[in-house]
């Protein structure tokens, strides 16, 4: 296990997350973006990452130096962007920066495709659960992502993550401590597939923090799917919205649709994230 390596594509303070998970502009949450991912989303924004996979490996004492750097630089927690497929090397370096220091929560900010037996594995290590729920649909799932049975196991693993860590809990700051926040990015032309992931959330707790997402952006091979290849309209985003609260989903953030062009990121460059 010493010798296992990790690839990231890029770390530093990043201040695309909810509002308690980054804290002031002299803050920042502490993202370690991984290379590669266990889905191949058509639309996805961090496509150069997960799909062509930029990056460099990195070995377990060198992943908790950078937990301890982000730390030191000032971030809030640290943010582990897209890790499932990284678990066991993130496993081993949690603890170790904790012994060297490491005093902030770490935050677990994947896709939910997760089985049970990995969320509990990380109890302990893991403060924030951070992750988005993207189809109660499982022809979506296969047909945008590549994957079969979504629903079922997204459910399961963010069922286990709320019992790993409760509901979210803030310092005197206002800062995220501990918790769990499950996202979901509306997909245009997709609304059922939305109202069914914010049932199945309702089912599982009402009191589940949502971050309703509308930064949707085609990109990728988005415009492959004509349903697919065009902005999230007010009038949809809207729609969901109010379905949320009629289920008594009140805990939680909106996103503004304008943000949308703000959160694309090229990895190219040294500060990825930016206007395109």
């Amino acid at each position: 296990m010493a010798d296992k390596k990790i690839k990231i594509a890029w770390f530093g303070r990043h201040f695309g997350e909810e509002p308690p998970l980054i804290g002031s502009r002299e803050e920042g949450a502490g993202g370690i973006f991984f290379a590669g991912c266990n889905l191949r989303c058509v639309f996805c924004q961090n496509y150069q990452i997960s799909q062509q996979s930029l990056g460099r490996y990195y070995s377990i004492s060198e992943l908790a130096d950078i937990m301890l750097r982000l730390e030191a630089e000032g971030a809030v927690n640290i943010d582990l962007v897209t890790p499932t497929i990284w678990a066991e090397p993130i496993i081993a370096a949690i603890p170790l920066a904790r012994r060297q220091g490491l005093k902030i929560p770490i935050v677990w900010n994947s896709n939910a495709y997760e089985t049970v037996d990995l969320i509990k594995s990380l109890r302990g290590l893991v403060d924030i659960f951070l992750p988005d729920f993207k189809y109660s649909d499982d022809r979506l799932a296969y047909k945008y992502s590549q994957v079969k049975n979504y629903s079922t196991t997204a459910a399961y693993a963010i069922a286990a993550m709320l019992e790993n860590v409760g509901h979210p809990r803030f310092d005197r700051f206002g800062l995220m401590s501990a918790g769990l926040v499950v996202r979901h990015l509306v997909l245009p032309g997709n609304l059922e597939n939305s109202f069914g992931v914010l049932d199945s959330i309702a089912q599982i707790d009402q009191r589940i923090f949502v971050s309703l997402m509308a930064q949707y952006y085609p990109l990728r091979h988005a415009f492959s799917y004509p349903e697919l290849n065009r902005r999230l309209s007010k009038k949809e985003f809207d729609t969901v919205q109010n379905y949320q609260l009629q289920l008594g989903l009140e805990n939680g953030w909106y996103q503004e649709l304008t943000s949308a062009k703000m959160l694309i990121p090229d990895f190219t460059k040294p500060e990825p994230f930016g206007m395109i």
